[in-house]
């Protein structure tokens, strides 16, 4: 009689047994997967959602923001309506403006008729009018100002600004005309008026 095992004997097959080495990598292998299994579902998910904004050329013009709307306590959004530390950090918000975008794009050379001075910051109508062209800017750079925003922006805002700021007899006509000499002298302006205002017909006495 033989004495090879029967299966149908009843008795239990021994057990298959598994290395510690053969376990760990058997766990490498699934953990594995399952990494790779939540990369591609990260792939997935990006590619489901809205393409990134393509960089454009030149400055970052997105550094600059949108409009800051005023707070519930009503602050001014016009620097000439601040003081003290307001006004100092919007000065220093608007000299990065100037610095990192306007002058680089739109400084054009600088000349006997177009002067420019490199302490526009102590001038009070430059100072007006850089900070009004750039709350314009902010405006019509936001995406609500549609696809001519920044078309309008140039028409209506940039040109005149820096027409005005620029021209012979404007708050730089004593300041820089050749990038060579830098200069910077304040143009004494009309005084206020402190006597009642002449009705017709009639003259202040000398």
């Amino acid at each position: 009689m033989s004495d090879s095992h029967d299966p149908a004997a009843g008795e239990a097959p021994e057990p298959v047994r598994i290395t510690d080495l053969d376990l760990a990598d058997l766990s490498a292998s699934v953990r594995k997967l399952i990494d790779q299994s939540q990369e591609q579902a990260r792939v997935l998910d990006s590619l489901a959602a809205d393409p990134p904004p393509i960089p454009l050329p030149g400055p970052d013009f997105t550094a600059f923001g949108a409009v800051p709307a005023p707070s519930g306590g009503g602050e001014p959004l016009f620097i000439m309506a601040m003081e003290g530390q307001a006004y100092e950090a919007e000065l220093d918000a608007l000299t990065d403006w100037v610095d990192d975008l306007l002058l680089p794009v739109y400084g054009r050379e600088i000349t006997s008729s177009a002067p420019w001075c490199p302490w526009w910051d102590q001038h009070p109508e430059a100072v007006a009018r850089l900070h009004a062209l750039w709350l314009a800017w902010q405006q019509h750079i936001d995406p609500e100002a549609g696809p001519s925003g920044p078309a309008t922006w140039h028409r209506d805002h940039l040109d005149h600004t820096m027409a005005q700021l620029r021209a012979p007899n404007g708050p730089f006509a004593a300041c820089t005309t050749n990038p060579a000499r830098p200069a910077h002298r304040l143009l004494p302006g009309p005084k206020p008026t402190t006597d009642p205002v002449p009705t017709a017909g009639h003259t202040l006495a000398a």
